[in-house]
């Protein structure tokens, strides 16, 4: 997801998004242990996420930018 379409989101809705990319996160770790996981670039792709949405909540909680 691009980070100008996350700065749209509240800073509830980041938090609950976060969670969400959380779960896919373990989910993915879980089924790459397993030898299930058929696209292995999606968890590089889902910590990128989650780093930008942890960005973006302290931008937001600092001030720096709406």
């Amino acid at each position: 997801m691009k980070a100008v379409q996350l700065r749209n989101f509240s800073i509830e809705e980041l938090k609950k998004k976060e969670q969400e990319l959380r779960k896919e996160l373990f989910n993915l770790r879980f089924q790459l242990a397993k030898g299930e996981l058929q696209n292995v670039k999606r968890i590089k792709a889902v910590k990128k996420d989650i780093a930008r949405i942890l960005t973006i909540i302290t931008e937001k909680q600092k001030g720096i930018r709406s």
